[in-house]
């Protein structure tokens, strides 16, 4: 019988040590301004501004998981369909939103009071392109930045990412860059 209890209390022993292991050592918090360059018609490209923000917990000091959230807003235009006999038609021009939520690792490491980054991350993506409709895709994202260390516990981030999403069954790659404040525990 204490066999058995002190058995069940070495595995609950064993078992809490190797999820405190999995548990974020640190991390941080950004918000910022981002600026969304992307081609969602056959028209033209499209600049959207509108937010970032992410969430960063810490595997090891130099990898941790990312959450990353965004929203851009503007508007675009797209192409009409006209009868064969009329001459060109023009464009429609709509208000654009467009939300993405990417999950993934990243690195990075400290190098003075900079904190290079890099990150692979994947996701979803749906746009509105108000009275034309709305779609909702699988995204990725590939890019990096760099975090500049102000304070203890606050840091200034310039982040680019290479987007692509496959909305209206076509494939659009876009540039978003970002910037803004970060909060690290």
């Amino acid at each position: 019988m204490r066999r058995n209890v002190a058995a069940v209390f070495f595995t609950l022993v064993l078992s809490a040590g190797l999820a405190n292991a999995q548990i974020p050592t640190g991390g941080n918090v950004f918000f910022g301004y981002s600026y969304y360059n992307t081609n969602l018609s056959s028209v033209d490209r499209a600049n959207l501004n509108g937010w970032e923000g992410s969430l960063e917990g810490k595997v090891v000091s130099w990898v941790g998981i990312v959450a990353d959230l965004s929203g851009h807003y503007g508007s675009q235009n797209f192409p009409t369909i006209c009868p064969a006999i009329a001459g060109p038609c023009p464009a429609v021009h709509l208000k654009v939103n467009e939300h993405n939520a990417l999950f993934g690792p990243r690195v990075s490491v400290s190098v003075g009071k900079i904190r290079p980054f890099a990150e692979v991350l994947i996701g979803v993506g749906h746009v509105s392109a108000h009275s034309a409709g709305s779609d909702t895709s699988f995204a990725t994202g590939v890019g990096g930045g760099l975090d500049y260390h102000l304070f203890p516990l606050l840091a200034w981030r310039v982040e680019g990412d290479y987007v692509t999403t496959r909305f209206f069954s076509a494939t659009q790659n876009n540039l978003q860059l970002s910037t803004g404040i970060v909060f690290r525990f």
